[in-house]
């Protein structure tokens, strides 16, 4: 599939997950409880991954991963507002870098699985067999346990969204036009193949991403405890401008693989990191709102992101989807060195 396809299916598939998370996070609000959102989303997406094994066309990959990314669009931001009740304030970066951590962890065990298992099985048998610890993963949320809260009392949307801080509400902006020049891994691993690695290859090197995200999420949790959330998110909007400036002059499997590296810090800095700061910045009666308006913003970026960086890639040049964000990257920098926390 060409770059403009590429970025058409993901952003489809995160901006419709996007269009669910403030309505979950909002409603979760509202009935004081998170983990039934969290035990339906991860249903739906445990139900639809398998159905990838009788996929042979773009266009239905493009309806299985939207439908699948409907999962994702109702667990994240209720998911995520029981990670900031389960600690206190003082360690919330460390939360959620614990709670990335463990997600990359099974991404990163997920792929070297998938890399054995290609050879004796196949694609389709292998995404059948990734049913079973998905299944798995549903059933353990059946014993999370939630902290009880006083009562809130319940708010439309709109007064909801009036009643998030002008900080936070700058913050969202800030973090959606940095995520329109986010081109993704995606456009990492379309980089290496452009390069001439074969997609075996391709492979390793998105496990190297993640073993990089994986060792530097929790350190980054702490950091931002410590030093403050908003240096450890400018340090990582830094450095994904230093990466995009590396994949445009990219010639060498070793420089590519320096690359995948430096994009799994730099994610590792702003992933977790991020949703504290939504957290730091929203009044405590309506984090699954915040949160949620958070990830719906960011994620409706997705869409055109994709698309903007597919048809540069297709239209003018490779080189020129990463410089497109690298000056994304600049901007942003500068935007948010003026926010007062």
């Amino acid at each position: 599939a060409g770059g403009a396809v590429v970025g058409l299916v993901e952003g489809a598939a995160e901006t419709t997950a996007s269009l669910l998370k403030v309505f979950s996070g909002y409603w979760s609000d509202k009935i004081e409880k998170r983990k039934p959102f969290v035990l339906i989303g991860y249903g739906i997406s445990s139900l639809t991954k398998p159905l990838f094994a009788f996929s042979y066309i773009w266009q239905s990959v493009l309806g299985i991963r939207i439908a699948e990314r409907v999962g994702k669009g109702i667990r994240d931001a209720p998911r995520d507002v029981i990670v900031a009740n389960s600690c206190d304030e003082n360690v919330r970066g460390k939360a959620y870098g614990i709670h990335r951590f463990m997600d990359g962890i099974g991404s990163i065990f997920g792929a070297v699985l998938a890399f054995l298992l290609l050879p004796l099985f196949g694609f389709r048998k292998v995404f059948l067999l990734a049913f079973i610890p998905s299944i798995i993963a549903v059933l353990l949320i059946l014993f999370v346990k939630e902290k009880k809260h006083k009562h809130i009392e319940s708010k439309s949307l709109e007064v909801s969204f009036k009643s998030l801080t002008p900080q936070l509400k700058y913050f969202i902006c800030i973090a959606t036009i940095f995520a329109l020049g986010n081109f993704g891994y995606a456009f990492l691993l379309l980089r290496a193949i452009n390069l001439g690695l074969e997609s075996q290859t391709a492979i390793l090197l998105y496990i190297i991403y993640y073993i990089s995200y994986s060792i530097f999420i929790i350190p980054a949790g702490m950091f931002s405890d410590k030093i403050g959330r908003k240096r450890v998110i400018l340090m990582g909007y830094g450095l994904f401008g230093l990466t995009s400036l590396g994949l445009i002059f990219v010639s060498s499997l070793s420089q590519i693989i320096s690359l995948f590296i430096s994009y799994g810090i730099f994610y590792a800095m702003i992933d977790g990191v991020q949703r504290a700061f939504v957290v730091d910045l929203s009044p405590p009666s309506i984090k699954g709102t915040a949160l949620g308006t958070f990830h719906t913003s960011t994620g409706l970026a997705a869409l055109p992101a994709g698309l903007i960086a597919g048809l540069l890639w297709d239209k003018i040049s490779p080189e020129t989807t990463f410089i497109f964000g690298f000056v994304l990257s600049i901007t942003v920098i500068t935007l948010f060195l003026n926010l007062k926390e």
